[in-house]
């Protein structure tokens, strides 16, 4: 399927959002195609994960809206969105640090009667590590496994749309390839993803698609490889010198 042929899951439409008299965000309008991984890139403080907080409910915006699969969303609380079937990993993980490995994942499918067993277990084959601490309490993993279980029980959430919030952050290179790889997997298991990364490389190389965001506006857009092949991208986010024509 090509790019232009995805139905729309996620539109996004004029946002503005403000902490106090700070606007965070300047009319901010992007939309992510069903089964596509859509890149937002920028600096610290650009608005990426306000943008990302205003999707999943956390924030409301002053003007504009969003939309998922055609109905609007931003006016619902958080614990409803994710009902929807938006599920949302935060940076810095946020598991629950005295509960096992087991009751942080089953905490992930808290909108279902039951935990889906063939879902528990298809999270184990993404996350062998987890199947070995299923017993140990999350707040004695390492970073990469508490990152690899904050993605794992949100995929117990059975998402339509996963929002991942610099899932590389505080990682060796090693387990962020890792990571990028079941980001890929889920991804082709039919899990449209929105990526907040801070690794433009290797977050634009996963991409479809991405958007440049700085201080609260987006200034560029386009798919993975065209961003990886802009002179502004590669000076501000890939650390190229780009010679004057």
């Amino acid at each position: 399927m090509t790019e232009a042929a995805r139905p729309t899951l996620l539109d996004v439409v004029g946002i503005e959002v403000r902490y106090g008299a700070i606007r965070a965000l300047k009319s901010v309008t992007f939309n992510v195609g069903e089964g596509e991984i859509v890149a937002l890139l920028g600096a610290n403080g650009a608005g990426k994960t306000t943008t990302q907080k205003t999707v999943s409910g956390m924030l409301r915006p002053t003007t504009g809206y969003v939309a998922f699969d055609g109905a609007r969303i931003d006016g619902i609380p958080a614990h409803d969105v994710i009902r929807l079937g938006i599920c949302h990993v935060p940076e810095g993980r946020h598991v629950f640090p005295r509960m096992t490995v087991a009751e942080n994942l089953e905490m992930g499918a808290f909108r279902f009667r039951d935990v889906d067993k063939k879902e528990f277990e298809r999270v184990l084959e993404l996350f062998p590590r987890l199947r070995e601490r299923l017993k140990q309490q999350a707040g004695t993993l390492s970073g990469g496994e508490q990152q690899m279980l904050a993605i794992g029980r949100a995929l117990m959430g059975k998402p339509r749309l996963l929002l991942l919030d610099e899932p590389s952050m505080g990682l060796a290179p090693l387990v962020v390839a890792q990571i990028f790889e079941i980001i890929k997997e889920i991804n082709a298991s039919g899990v449209t993803v929105l990526l907040v990364e801070q690794n433009a490389a290797q977050a634009l190389a996963l991409a479809h698609r991405g958007y440049v965001l700085e201080t609260g506006e987006i200034v560029l857009g386009g798919t993975g490889q065209e961003l990886l092949a802009d002179d502004r991208v590669r000076a501000a986010y890939l650390g190229e010198e780009i010679a004057a024509s």
